[in-house]
């Protein structure tokens, strides 16, 4: 039972198997589309708005369905690779409140399509306040409405042309009731106390710059711990760029080409020819075959390569924690009592520690913290990493009296 909400009674669970209205058509031209921004103009109430994705089958994370339903305008299906930009629909949903399940897997799609909500309220992130059990779109709306909705089709390719009707039913329902689900979180939050908390995060979470290209993302690469040299770290590198390119053209997901541990393999053994890279774990059938070429170029670049990749690159990334002991050990004991004061003050308030405090903010205030543990410096330096007001209110006073404790136990200057 949700924490502060005790009374509520769930209804009979009904198991939702078709949209209310019926199945609607997919929008596939801009004229349809103007139409259909036009109701959404004339309807009233917040707008529930999903997108599908074709994750893991075609390359970046672009939308290949976008679902929209608002009361008085009915639900709303577009296929944003025929259309292109949303900007009509955006236009039309001015000073409209959005609501999203977990925003953020969905925002850097819809922005691509030029559509930016101007208020949101993401019922993911709620549940998680609220301290729900299960925070997926299912579970929260069978928890709190009583419906039972299909997952089954949540993972299958949404390129595919023509749709098939179950999965475009599967994809209605999920906007079907959003907007109902969001005012009972509302409840839920309001009667916890949290629902000012709550704002808070989503406007955090709305207002959010894009995230900046990651550097050198082919470090991530599965399985790179077992290259043994940088000629190899080299080859990886190469290996990786490469398959990136060849997935941008085909506009395939890069992993469908070739698993990571197939360019691990190749740079650890370095093959010559066509044969000893076809006997290599992970490059085998005729995709294999016939691209061999770019990828036997690309290990012998790092073959012949006189400015190899350097093992770390510079990063304001922190040590690795069980690091701290021996490069900063005043952090590490004060990370060492943060952490549980944290993970108790969270419990208390019904919600996952990470929540109340991002680990990596937690983690940055140990390592370099205020000169002082006024409430002024801490609440400054908490801001300054990135917490939000709510979270500095809760967390700040807990911190200060949990370092004052680091402090009495430990030799050295006392903070003021």
């Amino acid at each position: 039972m949700v924490p502060g909400f005790e009374d509520y009674t769930v209804p009979t669970t009904v198991h939702l198997d078709r949209p209310s209205d019926g199945l609607p058509r997919v929008l596939d031209s801009r004229s349809q589309v103007e139409r259909a921004a036009a109701e959404l103009h004339d309807g009233h109430g917040p707008v529930a708005i999903d997108t599908e994705r074709a994750s893991g089958f075609r390359y970046g994370q672009r939308a290949f369905l976008v679902q929209i339903r608002r009361e008085g305008a009915g639900t709303i299906l577009i296929d944003p690779e025929a259309v292109g930009s949303l900007a009509v629909v955006d236009e039309a949903l001015s000073g409209v409140e959005w609501v999203l399940h977990a925003a953020t897997q969905d925002l850097p799609c819809l922005r691509d399509l030029e559509m930016h909500p101007d208020r949101l309220f993401d019922t993911e992130l709620g549940g998680r306040l609220a301290g729900l059990r299960r925070v997926g779109l299912a579970a929260e709306t069978e928890e709190l409405l009583g419906f039972t909705l299909a997952k089954e089709h949540s993972a299958v390719d949404w390129s595919k042309r023509p749709l098939p009707e179950p999965w475009l039913t599967y994809a209605a329902l999920d906007v079907e009731v959003l907007v109902q689900l969001r005012w009972a979180v509302e409840d839920v939050l309001r009667e916890q106390g949290k629902l000012d908390w709550a704002l808070e995060e989503f406007e955090a979470v709305r207002s959010a710059p894009p995230a900046a290209p990651r550097k050198d993302p082919w470090r991530r690469t599965s399985g790179i711990t077992k290259v043994r040299n940088r000629r190899q770290l080299t080859a990886v590198r190469n290996l990786w760029l490469a398959r990136e390119d060849l997935a941008r053209n085909r506009d395939i997901s890069p992993g469908r080409l070739l698993p990571d541990s197939a360019l691990v393999a190749a740079a650890t053994t370095m093959p010559r020819t066509v044969p000893q890279l076809l006997k290599t774990p992970g490059f085998h059938g005729r995709a294999a075959s016939r691209e061999a070429p770019r990828w036997l170029t690309a290990l012998q670049e790092a073959r012949n390569a006189q400015d190899l990749v350097p093992y770390t690159v510079a990063s304001d990334a922190l040590p690795p924690v069980k690091a701290w002991d021996t490069k900063r050990p005043d952090a590490a004991a004060r990370l060492k009592v943060f952490k549980p004061v944290v993970a108790d003050l969270a419990e208390q308030h019904g919600m996952p520690t990470e929540n109340l405090l991002v680990p990596e903010h937690l983690r940055r205030f140990a390592w370099d913290p205020p000169h002082s543990t006024s409430q002024e410096a801490v609440a400054h330096a908490l801001e300054e990493i990135g917490a939000r007001h709510w979270q500095i209110q809760l967390c700040a006073p807990a911190l200060i009296d949990a370092w004052l404790r680091v402090e009495r136990d430990a030799p050295g200057p006392a903070h003021g």
